[in-house]
């Protein structure tokens, strides 16, 4: 009985050796992980023009049509301050977050109160303008300067004609 007992503790133990034991023959290796090229992300681009809506895209789109002038004592929109304050005007509806400011200007003959009035006149023709194009007067403001920011310096005709003016910016 001991010799039977010791048999199948041999029995047991080379089974068991036998399952722990490593199987003969070439092992298999998992294959290679597939190399998958990528693209090289691709820089952001860089904006090469002005940030829309930004005065500076107000500038660049209105390609000098952000200035109306005006006759010697006038404060009447022609058929140019038209188109101007039209382009102005498609651009704010654009943007309506957008503000405005119209600054009045008189050229250095008159007086000083005489000036800031008719710069005033100018400011507000170029505001009823927009407003009639379908501007919200809210988003408008209007300043005079009257004579006191010249864009030409002279006492002749060519520099008044630059002076009589009204100017339009955008609010950023």
């Amino acid at each position: 009985m001991k010799s039977a007992f010791r048999v199948m503790i041999f029995v047991a133990a080379s089974t068991g050796l036998a399952a722990c034991s490593k199987k003969s023959g070439p092992e298999e290796l998992p294959p290679p992980p597939a190399t998958v090229e990528t693209a090289a992300p691709r820089p952001t681009p860089t904006p090469t023009g002005p940030i829309p809506g930004s005065n500076a895209d107000f500038m660049a789109q209105m390609q000098g049509r952000s200035v109306i002038f005006f006759d010697t004592d006038k404060f009447d929109i022609d058929a140019d301050d038209q188109a101007a304050l039209r382009a102005q005007a498609q651009w704010l509806q654009r943007y309506p977050a957008k503000r405005a400011t119209i600054e009045g200007h008189a050229d250095e003959r008159g007086t000083r109160e005489y000036n800031i009035a008719l710069g005033e006149r100018r400011a507000n023709a170029a505001k009823n303008y927009l407003v009639s194009l379908g501007v919200d007067a809210s988003r408008i403001n209007t300043v005079s300067y009257g004579k006191e920011r010249p864009v030409a310096l002279g006492s002749n005709e060519a520099a008044w004609a630059q002076n009589r003016r009204a100017a339009t910016i955008t609010i950023d």
